[in-house]
């Protein structure tokens, strides 16, 4: 469970991917008197009470929404609906309206999510990462919700809408595709979406065109062959040489779903594992899997699959190994993400702090710095900023990592490089 949500979540609510309807929620707000645990429903929240007009229509706002007079709550694009029960018998109907984003929001949404694994992680994981918040305007600022209600006062926002506001704050910690919905898109047409960004990623790294491998003519091989036809003449025309081993094993074909087929999922599974060990025994001879450990080998199993988690299958396949190993689905990204960007070696990086001798780890600040980057902090075998950092592993290699600004929470991104410099200009795009 994300650290960021509360408690347990309550049973599924009822929905259609536009349209979500959630049951009343039970009266309770937090021991400090905020209903938000998350900073973004608390930015929510703030929306509301930063360009209210009359702080005492909030107050009895929150006290109704913590002594449950909000009825259940329906959520669709742009808009937040519910009864709240008042001072009368009959309840009022409460509405709280927002912009919903255009295409190009949402283009501008998916790509920043895509390009790195951590916000899809965090997604998976029911967090917002600030960088993903901040890539549109997803949280709504002063002034952009818009309340109305049936009651004949007209405070803005009167006590009923106020409450709405409050509940709804809980619904987006639990559930922040909650609030991508209030913006125009439901769960899982997003992630239909990062899913067809990633296997077009995937195809792109695997169409491009083989080098053209030099030819015989068998007509010319066979017209030499000896009279008995048993072997071509020695002053034959020579063979060419063998190819060179590709430098990575290829991807399997995606699997069609077959009602009397195999699992897809599990007949990928072995196509990649195949084609992995064959690809190591050409190239070293050795078995690559011989000398892993169990979580080595699920990182790896994981790693191979095209993705990030985002499909059924893959989701299912991340929960599951990641399960038989106590770890989260969280942990197994990231860690794949390491194994994608060094192998063993990259994961190693991730999961080992060390002392390096002195040399390299030493030469890198000077070398940073010459660059125009001279903000990075040494700590064990790391040079870290606020949101980059380097880590130089026993392989003699620099890995770059990233996070959120002071969030403290790395991950993988760009190419090792025996240069510091160089694998600061991977990690930053350059």
């Amino acid at each position: 469970m994300s650290p960021h949500r509360p408690g347990p979540a309550r049973r599924a609510p009822l929905h259609d991917d536009h349209r979500r309807t959630f049951p009343q929620l039970a009266p309770a707000q937090h021991a400090d008197g905020r209903f938000a645990a998350t900073w973004w429903g608390n930015a929510w929240v703030e929306a509301l009470e930063d360009t209210a007009l009359d702080p005492a229509r909030l107050a009895r706002g929150r006290a109704y929404a913590s002594t449950g007079h909000v009825d259940a709550i329906t959520v669709t694009p742009g808009r937040v609906v519910a009864y709240v029960h008042g001072s009368r018998p009959r309840p009022y109907r409460a509405e709280i309206r927002l912009r919903v984003l255009g295409d190009d929001d949402w283009e501008r949404f998916l790509d920043a999510a895509a390009s790195r694994p951590d916000h899809i992680a965090a997604l998976l994981d029911k967090d917002v990462p600030h960088a993903l918040a901040a890539a549109v305007d997803l949280l709504p600022g002063p002034g952009d919700l818009i309340p109305d209600c049936s009651c004949p006062d007209h405070g803005y926002p009167c006590k009923h809408t106020a409450a709405l506001c409050y509940q709804a704050a809980r619904l987006l910690d639990e559930d922040p595709f909650v609030l991508f919905l209030m913006r125009g898109r439901g769960e899982q047409e997003i992630l239909a979406a990062l899913s067809h960004r990633n296997a077009t990623r995937a195809a792109a790294e695997t169409t491009a065109a083989p080098p053209r491998m030099p030819t015989v003519p068998a007509r010319e091989v066979l017209a030499q062959t000896s009279a008995s036809g048993s072997r071509p003449l020695v002053d034959g025309p020579a063979l060419p040489p063998p190819l060179p081993a590709p430098d990575r094993p290829g991807r399997p074909p995606v699997y069609p779903e077959d009602p009397d087929a195999p699992d897809p999922l599990a007949l990928e599974l072995l196509a990649t594992e195949a084609a992995a060990r064959a690809h190591a025994f050409l190239v070293t001879g050795h078995d690559p899997v011989a000398s892993l450990t169990p979580w080595q080998d699920a990182v790896r199993l994981a790693a191979a699959h095209p993705g990030s988690g985002l499909t059924a299958s893959t989701r299912a396949l991340y929960r599951d190994l990641a399960a038989a190993l106590d770890r989260t689905p969280a942990d197994l990204a990231r860690a794949v993400a390491a194994w994608r960007q060094g192998g063993p070696a990259g994961l190693a990086v991730l999961e080992e702090s060390w002392d390096p001798p002195a040399g390299p780890f030493d030469r890198a600040r000077p070398a940073l710095i010459a660059a125009d980057f001279p903000h990075f902090r040494p700590w064990r075998n790391r040079l870290s900023t606020r949101s980059l950092q380097l880590r130089y592993g026993r392989d003699g290699l620099w890995y770059g990592y990233e996070s959120d600004p002071d969030r403290e929470d790395w991950w993988p991104r760009g190419f090792p490089d025996a240069d510091p410099v160089g694998a600061l200009a991977a990690l930053l795009g350059r």
